[in-house]
């Protein structure tokens, strides 16, 4: 598995925990930090985590109404917690992480949809961010 997709897991976790049990995302960082910098063999994918995770907060309006536009009648509110972790983690590759293909980031989300979320999240994220990014 690359650091990459490590990386997306690590900022799915951390995302989703602050979403489920609104936990304060700088306290969860803080905590992964400390955590990765006792297992050096971590340090990669945590760093992308964390540019990862700073990204969304940094542009979580932008990103939530991309979301919210091409999610064909779902709000946010109604989507399951790690399919809208998920398609905040894909939108902001999408949209501002240039070393990112837009067809990896939509494939990477959907995997993860796949394995940690319902029967139907795979079609869902990838639908919405295959919109994302046509329209980007």
């Amino acid at each position: 598995m690359s650091a990459r997709t490590k990386a997306r897991k690590r900022a799915l976790d951390i995302l989703f925990q602050a979403d489920v049990r609104g936990d304060d995302v700088a306290t969860i960082l803080a905590a992964e930090a400390k955590r990765a910098a006792s297992e050096p063999a971590r340090e990669a994918s945590w760093l992308y985590a964390r540019d990862i995770v700073d990204g969304v907060i940094d542009n979580r309006d932008a990103i939530d109404e991309q979301i919210t536009t091409f999610a064909k009648d779902w709000s946010l509110a109604r989507m399951p917690a790690v399919d809208r972790a998920l398609l905040r983690i894909g939108a902001w590759e999408i949209l501002y992480n240039d070393q990112v293909p837009a067809a990896v980031a939509i494939d990477e989300a959907v995997e993860l949809a796949k394995e940690f979320s319902t029967d139907d999240s795979g079609s869902f994220v990838h639908g919405v961010l295959a919109r994302i990014s046509r329209a980007s």
